[in-house]
């Protein structure tokens, strides 16, 4: 038996990496059909939203980003500003419009307490990396053993109501959705083996 996990020092050593397609932010609802009619051309999209930070107890924020990534390009919908316009929910629930994610089911707790929405055609990384061995459930520690490059965190605390998103935000919006896309081709194209990865560790029953 073994498990593959990775420790911050062993991630801090890493190159750091990004998403360098173009983002296009919807900030006006006369923008969303537009943005969904392209993502449907694509055949996978990766999905990750962002709610402005409650530091008091208690305090709890509805979704203020969602961000749909394709490989090429990302939109980053503004959600409290266009709230959850009809053809961006129908996108959401479409069957057929394959989507990938992580801890999706926060995702949608929180997006639930305003709209009323039933999600599906997703697929959640974090079922599919406990299938391939990996112990870990966060997307920095994810791409860092899949990939061998670190994704940075540091807007991740930042306010996403803000009046205008800093290229900061966007760029660390844009890469958690498009990282999910890379993510899940890795695990499925059959280039990952668990067992050849640098991060593995036996599991040994010792009794004391």
């Amino acid at each position: 038996m073994y498990t593959i996990t990775i420790d911050k020092e062993q991630i801090n050593a890493m190159p750091m990496v990004a998403f360098e397609g173009r983002i296009v932010v919807i900030d006006a609802v006369s923008q969303v059909r537009a943005a969904v009619n392209a993502l449907r051309t694509y055949p996978l999209v990766g999905f990750d939203t962002e709610t402005r930070p409650a530091f008091k107890r208690g305090v709890l924020h509805p979704t203020a980003l969602m961000q749909i990534s394709a490989p090429d390009i990302c939109f980053l919908f503004r959600i409290n500003r266009i709230g959850l316009p009809q053809s961006l929910r129908s996108y959401i629930e479409d069957a057929t419009c394959h989507k990938v994610g992580l801890s999706l089911h926060d995702d949608w707790s929180v997006l639930r307490r305003h709209y009323e929405v039933f999600p599906d055609g997703f697929d959640e990384i974090q079922d599919m990396v406990a299938l391939n061995h990996i112990g870990e459930m966060s997307l920095q520690k994810i791409y860092a053993i899949l990939f061998g490059q670190k994704i940075s965190k540091s807007q991740r605390l930042t306010n996403w109501e803000a009046d205008t998103l800093t290229h900061g935000q966007q760029r660390y919006a844009a890469t958690d959705a498009w990282a999910c896309i890379n993510i899940y081709n890795r695990l499925t194209n059959g280039s990952f083996d668990p067992e050849q990865s640098p991060f593995r560790h036996e599991i040994t029953n010792e009794t004391h």
